[in-house]
This record gives C-alpha cells, sequence and structure tokens, in this order.
C-alpha cells in the first residue's frame, strides 16, 4: 500500500532514551514522540521535512562535532536506534587526522531518505551505501547524538567510499544567526562566510579512513562540490527510493522496516506493543586507545582528483558575531 501522508513535525517534539554504557556494543539511543511518548524510528517514523515551502528539513544527530565515537542509525535493529559502529569487533572510533579534531561538523542522517545498493546512481556510476542520507551540519551549536534538528540544505558532495556512492549534504541549522539572518543560502556563501570549510571538508572526507590503513576516498565529480538545486535534487531521489523500501516495493534485505506513525507499510507495528529499555545513565565504558592521539596522512595520492569549488576563490573573512 501506498503511503498516503507524510506528517510534519514540530521543534522539539522528539525526545531520547538512552541504555547501555556508551562507548560499548549495548549502547542504544531510542527516539519517541514528546506529546505522547509514542516510541519512534528515528529512519522511518520521523518525517523528512518539516516545512517543505520554507525548505527546512529534519537532521537527526549522530556525532556531535569535534568527537570521534562513530555512532549511527542502526539499520537492522527493530526502530533503527543509534548504536556505536564497530570495528574488527570493538566499538568504532574515528581517528584524529590532522589538523583536525574528531569530526569538524554535526554529522547525522536525514531521515525517510534511502541510498538504494541495488541502483547504480548515473551521477556517479556506483551503488548507493545503503544507508540513509548524510549530513553535515555545519552551525556553531555542537548538538548531542540524537538532537533532530531543523536545517537547510546549503550544497553536497559526491563521495566514493570503498566503491559506493555515499552523499554528503551540507547543511545549516534554520536557528544558526548565519541562517536566521538570511547570509547562509548557497555554497558561494559558504565560501564567503566561513572560508575553508568547504576544502576542509572534502580533505576530511579524503584521509579519515587512512589511519584505518584503508585507501584514500575518492570523489564523484573529481571533488566538486554541487549547488543546493543539484543536492535538492539528489535528496528527493533518496526519499523517493526510501517510500519504496519502506512500502514492501524494495526487497529490504537486512534493513528493519519497523514504525509506529505509517500507516498501511509492511513493518507498521502497534505502539501499545513496543516497549523499549528504561532509560539509563551510565558512566561510558573505558576506551583501549588514545582519542586525543594525532595522524598525519600524505595528502599526495588525492591531487590527482583535482578538487575545486566551482570557480569561485573567494577567502572573505568576517565578524562571525554579526
Amino acid at each position: 500500500m501506498e503511503i498516503s501522508q507524510f506528517s510534519t513535525t514540530k521543534k522539539g517534539e522528539y525526545k531520547t532514551r538512552r541504555s547501555g554504557r556508551p562507548f560499548s556494543k549495548d549502547f542504544r539511543i531510542h527516539f519517541e514522540r514528546a506529546h505522547d511518548g509514542i516510541p519512534v524510528s528515528p529512519f522511518h517514523d520521523i518525517p523528512l521535512y518539516h516545512d517543505r515551502e520554507k525548505g527546512i528539513l529534519n537532521m537527526v544527530v549522530e556525532i556531535p562535532r569535534w568527537s570521534n565515537a562513530k555512532f549511527e542509525i542502526s539499520r537492522e535493529k527493530s526502530l533503527n536506534p543509534i548504536v556505536q559502529d564497530t570495528l574488527d569487533g570493538k566499538p568504532r572510533f574515528v581517528k584524529n587526522c590532522f589538523p583536525y579534531k574528531g569530526y569538524i561538523w554535526n554529522y547525522g542522517a536525514l531521515p525517510q531518505t534511502w541510498e538504494n545498493p541495488n541502483y547504480k546512481d548515473p551521477d556517479t556510476g556506483t551503488d548507493g551505501d545503503n544507508d540513509p542520507l548524510d549530513a553535515c551540519e555545519i552551525g556553531r551549536t555542537v548538538h548531542e547524538p540524537g538532537a533532530v534538528r531543523r536545517v537547510q540544505v546549503l550544497g553536497i558532495l559526491g563521495l566514493l567510499d570503498e566503491g559506493q556512492t555515499d552523499w554528503k549534504v551540507l547543511m545549516i541549522d534554520a536557528d544558526d544567526p548565519l541562517a536566521r539572518s538570511g547570509k547562509l543560502r548557497d555554497l558561494a556563501d559558504v565560501e564567503r562566510y566561513l572560508p575553508g570549510l568547504l576544502d576542509a571538508t572534502r580533505d576530511w572526507f579524503g584521509i579519515y579512513k587512512v589511519p584505518d590503513g584503508k585507501p584514500p576516498n575518492k570523489f564523484a565529480f573529481r571533488g566538486e562540490w554541487k549547488d543546493k538545486r543539484f543536492a535538492e535534487k539528489i535528496i528527493e531521489e533518496c526519499r523517493d527510493a526510501w517510500k519504496k523500501l519502506v512500502n514492501g516495493k524494495i526487497k529490504p534485505g537486512n534493513i528493519s522496516l519497523d514504525n509506529t506513525t505509517l500507516h498501511g507499510t509492511p513493518g507498521r507495528m502497534d505502539p501499545d506493543k513496543v516497549h523499549l529499555p528504561p532509560q539509563e545513565d551510565l558512566s561510558p565504558a573505558p576506551v583501549e586507545r588514545d582519542l586525543e592521539e594525532w595522524f598525519y596522512v600524505d595528502r599526495e595520492p588525492l591531487k590527482d582528483q583535482e578538487p575545486s569549488f566551482g570557480k569561485s576563490s573567494l577567502t572573505i573573512v568576517v565578524d562571525m558575531q554579526e
């Protein structure tokens, strides 16, 4: 059956419930609607658009800026809680690649989107990575894992991560002063008011897996950023793919389609029969490695991609307190 309606959300509509020790394989962040406590999936139940006419979307924050723990929405688990990814059977932490400390933006996902692993993207020539679209939010506030933020689209970068299409949507929190003032609307504005961020973002994605023994990542369009209009096209394509997935028109593979609000879909559950684990405020588990250690990565292998940001060479520095 088709989904007849995708509801909108209001600021502060969702709250989280944490269980297990942070930095352990048992850690979970589940989501509930704030006004009635109904459990929801951040993948399927939280709507993509907060206000479509105004171009405001919802973003689920997985990883706060400057942090290293690789939290992510679980594809496989019922109602898709945020968990910590694993590497070699242990909780995964992204290493600090000089001069960056952890992730350099609030990193997360756009709900109700999906990069189909069985579809070869004509823009990249590779299949999707089987996840919701990734989002990099560049506002001044550091947000906690599980925060649902209202964001605006600025542009997109086509990462080819280990041979899969892995789009990275650049976004600004709608409550950020640069967004409220109207100064950040597209990529040229980012280069004007936040000079160096576009290059740093591309550099980070190119090298962040190198300390784990993997080769540098490659990019679609030779690393060139694409503008807001192109980003919106990709978002709509991934939204359409998700609709087919959640309606059962595409085999889900290892993806849980469990949801509590999308009536008529194969994964719809009775919310009264869903019992989330109790809220726990546990101390983090010990971390085996030094999260402050620096890794120095040779950028020479990336030079043949000739990354560029259109034809702009703006390097204007402004007072961020305006």
